[in-house]
């Protein structure tokens, strides 16, 4: 098709040539110093137009003359910044495949050919990443001086001013990433204090601000990103769930009279105080601090609702309560009541509801409490722990003190009778069948 195409061009030509050109009737004539010189005006056009080409074809090639000395000094410009670029090249491959020393000096070859490649000595980004491997590979080498030295040249290189600079930001990241490696918490959160708002949320820099926050002891702030971690689904929903608990039983550790710990709670997340394992962990530092009203406040949001609550959760509550039934008032017995009732089988809630009865001096209740769990099917010694029955024994009167001493050590016997029997079962090589000592046969 392209053939044709030009066949048809060459046509045309020839055709409007011929018509042009097929009449010589002009004449030129040109006067020089009483020279004179006739030419046709066909042959004129032609010289004339011949002339331009040759001139226009001199005036390139003179240009081309004279810039070649510019053109020698573009290419070696040039193939100094391709060297830079593969050096920088292999030192991002040298660093990835662990040849710390390696990716070093390919890194300071980089720079060292980029001061020579004018095209690369404005280039702030090219500098900083240069120096940023360097420096990273330094953290490896564990050369910490060589290191800061490096990154402090890295920070302080100069840039232009009002441009986006995403170098920048993963310079202090980085440095704060080696600040946590060198357990220096204080340089950790100044670099990251230095990012501006936008790179402040970012999962990795909200990740960083929770490490230093650890290490440096600031639990409730820790808390606080761990949080924003969470609602930003960087943690799986179990380890969030379990990694908060932990921050605010490390919060709640940390402080020594009730007042630190009452603003320590007004300082907790909503989820939070939601939360029966955390309010938990906070009633039992305010049972530590003698605050026992303040706990039972805590907790009787929960005891409203234990049947919205998981197993789990109603023993951690319960076993909270515990502590904090000194100076339990009538007022809860309903809620106890009721608690018994829906939650009886279980021995956490049992043993609760019994050291509350005790508090206030309800024996009776006690009494008929204590042989709810034999009734549902449940052993006698597994809702009732021992050390619980020891300090009820300390408290109530003689019968009700005889008759719990006497089914708790009945329990405790069966328990002891049972791990007897199994351990003599292993020792003879017997293995159980069924139920019963007929049941057993040697192994074969």
């Amino acid at each position: 098709m392209r053939r044709i195409v030009w066949l048809i061009l060459l046509f045309t030509a020839a055709v409007v040539a011929a018509t042009l050109l097929g009449s010589n009737d002009g004449l030129v004539t040109l006067y020089w110093h009483g020279w004179r010189t006739d030419l046709s005006l066909n042959l004129f056009v032609i010289l004339l137009v011949g002339g331009c080409v040759l001139g226009v074809a001199a005036v390139q090639a003179a240009t081309v003359l004279f810039s070649l000395p510019r053109r020698a000094s573009e290419w070696r410009a040039s193939q100094k910044e391709r060297a830079a670029q593969a050096a920088f090249r292999d030192a991002l491959a040298e660093y990835f495949s662990a040849r710390y020393g390696r990716a070093r000096k390919a890194a300071q070859r980089a720079l060292l050919l980029q001061s020579e490649a004018p095209g690369l000595q404005g280039d702030g980004d090219f500098r900083l990443l240069a120096q940023l491997l360097a420096a990273g590979s330094l953290h490896r080498l564990q050369d910490r001086p060589q290191r800061d030295l490096v990154l402090a040249q890295a920070l302080q290189s100069p840039r232009k001013p009002g441009s986006p600079q995403p170098a920048d930001d993963a310079a202090r990241m980085l440095a704060a990433e080696w600040a946590l490696d060198d357990r220096d918490a204080q340089r950790a959160l100044e670099m990251l204090a230095a990012l501006p708002p936008g790179a402040a949320r970012r999962t990795q820099a909200l990740r960083l601000k929770l490490q230093a926050a650890r290490l440096d002891r600031q639990p409730l702030e820790a808390l606080h990103m761990a949080r924003l971690l969470a609602n930003h689904q960087a943690f799986s929903s179990v380890v969030a769930q379990g990694l908060l608990r932990s921050l605010a039983g490390e919060a709640l550790d940390s402080v020594y009279d009730v007042q630190q710990l009452r603003r320590l709670w007004a300082q907790f997340d909503a989820a939070d105080k939601r939360d029966a394992q955390v309010t938990a962990r906070a009633a039992q530092r305010a049972v530590q601090l003698q605050a026992h009203d303040e706990a039972r406040q805590w907790l009787r949001p929960f005891w409203e609702r234990l049947s919205e609550l998981s197993r789990e959760d109603r023993e951690v509550i319960a076993l909270a309560f515990i502590e904090a039934c000194p100076g339990i008032g009538p007022d809860w017995l309903p809620r106890l009541e009721s608690a018994v009732q829906a939650f009886g089988h279980e021995p956490a809630v049992v043993a609760a509801v019994g050291q509350a009865f005790a508090e206030v001096g309800c024996w009776n209740k006690l009494q008929r409490h204590r042989a709810c769990p034999a009734r549902r099917g449940v052993a006698p010694g597994a809702s009732w722990p021992r050390w619980r029955a020891r300090r009820v024994w300390k408290r109530g009167p003689p019968i009700a003190t005889a008759r719990l001493q006497a089914s708790t050590e009945i329990a405790c016997y069966t328990v002891r009778l049972r791990a007897a029997v199994a351990q003599l079962d292993r020792v003879l090589g017997y293995e159980p069948r069924g139920r019963g000592f007929d049941s057993c046969q040697p192994h074969q």
